[in-house]
C-alpha cells in the first residue's frame, strides 16, 4: 500500500515507508486518514494548489470534497520505491519525477500532454527531456510518431554513460 507523506504543501508517494520521520510531516495511507488529520481546509487547498496538473482553488466547498479530491490526486503521483536521500535522480513528488511518471506509462506522453499536465510551455518540456532526463539522469527516452503525434516514453534500459 502506498504511503503519502505531506510536508507543508509537498506530497511524496512511497512504496515503502522511509525509516525515519519528522514532526512536521503527516503520513497517510487512505482518504480516511486525511479526513482524520489535523489539516485545515486552507492547508488542504494549499496542498491541492501545489500538486502538478491541478487547477488552483481558493478554497474547497467542504472538508469531504477536499479529502476526496486530494486522495484522487495523490493516486496520480509517481511512487518512489525508496526514499530520496543521497541517491542520484529526481526527488519523489518533484515536477521532474511527475514528468518521469508520465513518460513511464505504457502509452507514454506527447509534449502537448506533458505541457498541459504541468502548466508549462512546450519548449520547457523539450528542455527537460533533452537536458535533465537524457543528459543529466542518463535515461533512455524513446521517441516515435503515432496517431496522437510524437510520443515519448522512457525505456526500461538506462544509458550506460552515467
Amino acid at each position: 500500500m502506498t504511503l503519502y507523506m505531506i510536508r507543508g504543501d509537498t506530497v511524496t508517494a512511497y512504496a515503502s515507508p522511509p525509516a525515519r520521520g519528522s514532526e512536521d510531516e503527516l503520513r497517510v495511507r487512505s482518504a480516511n486518514e486525511i479526513e482524520a488529520s489535523r489539516l485545515t481546509n486552507a492547508q488542504m487547498a494549499a496542498i491541492w494548489n501545489a500538486l502538478p496538473g491541478t487547477a488552483p482553488v481558493a478554497k474547497f466547498k467542504d472538508r469531504k470534497t477536499a479529502v476526496q479530491r486530494l486522495w484522487a490526486a495523490f493516486g496520480q503521483l509517481p511512487v518512489s520505491s525508496a526514499p530520496a536521500g543521497g541517491s542520484a535522480g529526481p526527488r519523489a513528488g518533484s515536477k521532474q519525477a511527475w514528468v518521469i511518471g508520465l513518460l513511464q506509462r505504457p502509452e507514454g506522453a506527447t509534449i502537448d500532454e506533458i505541457a498541459s499536465a504541468m502548466g508549462w510551455q512546450r519548449h520547457t518540456v523539450r528542455g527537460l527531456i533533452s537536458g535533465a532526463l537524457k543528459k543529466k539522469l542518463g535515461l533512455h527516452v524513446l521517441s516515435e510518431e503515432t496517431d496522437r503525434g510524437r510520443l515519448y516514453r522512457i525505456s526500461e534500459s538506462r544509458s550506460a554513460a552515467r
